[in-house]
Formats: structure tokens, C-alpha cells, sequence
């Protein structure tokens, strides 16, 4: 009897820890779909402009949208691959001091994370010269 007044208790908990949390997100995704609704237009707009200019840039819809797709890959690899170093540099020097199965992972985690970040920063610029001189 006991056992079943517990489980019982624990469900009604439950339940109303769900309403509540239900009740909570849905007043702030009310909060944020106002606030932001103009931000996000204003968004959308300078992305769309900066997409044309790169298609006028290049010549070519399909060229413009390579383009401004690497320009995004390039911008955003740079902090990501920084956190992936970070973690690799963590697993080879502080965690690899006491496992060296770690030791091994941390030194990988670190080349990937420095040949992914030179692959996005290279290619660019290997795109730009292939349209602007491989094209002809």
C-alpha cells in the first residue's frame, strides 16, 4: 500500500511539473515571437542582400550562392574548430597525464581539428581563383 501511494505521489508530481514547464514555454515563445519578429525580418533582409551581391559578384546564381555558403563555413569553422583543439589539447595534456588510451584520442581530436580548420579557410579562396580564372 505504501509502494502504491509513493508511485502515485511521484506521478502527480510529474504531471504537474509538465503542466507547469508546458505552461512556462509556451508564454515565452509568445514573448520571444514578439520581440523578435522585427530583428528577424531585418535578418533575413541583410542576408538576402548580401546573397545577391555575391551573385552579381560571381556571375551566376548557383557561383553567388557557393560563394556565400564558404564565406558562412569559413566565418563559423574558425571558433569551432578552436573549441574542438580546446578539447583535444584537454584530453592529451591534462586528462592523458592519468589515461594514455586519452593521450592518443586528445592528439587526434587536435590534427583533425587543425586540418578541418585549414580545409575551411583555404577552400574559399581555391573557389574564388577556380571561378575567376578557371572558368576562362
Amino acid at each position: 500500500m505504501k509502494k502504491a501511494i509513493t508511485i502515485f505521489t511521484i506521478l502527480i508530481i510529474l504531471l504537474l511539473g509538465i503542466f507547469a514547464f508546458t505552461n512556462k514555454t509556451y508564454a515565452a515563445e509568445r514573448i520571444i515571437d514578439n520581440e523578435t519578429e522585427g530583428k528577424l525580418v531585418e535578418l533575413k533582409e541583410t542576408q538576402t542582400k548580401s546573397l545577391k551581391e555575391y551573385q552579381d559578384k560571381y556571375g551566376s546564381d548557383v557561383y553567388g550562392l557557393v560563394a556565400y555558403i564558404l564565406n558562412i563555413v569559413r566565418i563559423y569553422s574558425i571558433p569551432f574548430c578552436f573549441l574542438g583543439i580546446t578539447i583535444g589539447a584537454i584530453h592529451r595534456y591534462v586528462i592523458g597525464i592519468r589515461k594514455l588510451d586519452t593521450l592518443e584520442k586528445g592528439m587526434g581530436l587536435i590534427v583533425t581539428f587543425v586540418t578541418l580548420l585549414i580545409i575551411c579557410q583555404v577552400l574559399p579562396l581555391a573557389f574564388a581563383m577556380f571561378v575567376k580564372f578557371g572558368r576562362g
